[in-house]
């Protein structure tokens, strides 16, 4: 078995499911509840980490890992300015049609 993870390693539930379904052996794993400072600084998105607490640490090592931010979150795409990835009508951004490129928003 290839190691996906690190043992130690703070994933979340749904990312552990996930893996433990797509790997042919088992995954032993135990569930942790974090408080809110901790559960914030333990996202995949740095941008998320560094809106929250630990500004300068948060974004020096994003920046000397070479980390790059995809923004599928909301907290990120609120701080940034971008459109939130809720509703209805969220869908038809995602997924827009060839002549519907060159719009901006």
């Amino acid at each position: 078995m290839s190691n996906v993870f690190s043992p130690g390693e703070l994933i979340g539930l749904l990312r552990a499911e996930r893996a433990g379904r797509a790997l042919d052996e088992s995954i032993y794993y135990r569930a942790i509840l974090l408080g809110i400072t901790r559960a914030s600084l333990n996202t995949q998105s740095f941008i998320s980490e560094a809106s929250f607490q630990e500004t300068a640490r948060v974004l020096a090592k994003a920046a000397l890992r070479g980390r790059i931010d995809w923004l599928k979150g909301l907290k990120e795409n609120v701080v940034l300015g971008g459109i939130i990835p809720v509703g209805t009508g969220f869908q038809k951004f995602v997924h827009r049609s060839p002549q519907d490129k060159n719009l901006y928003f």
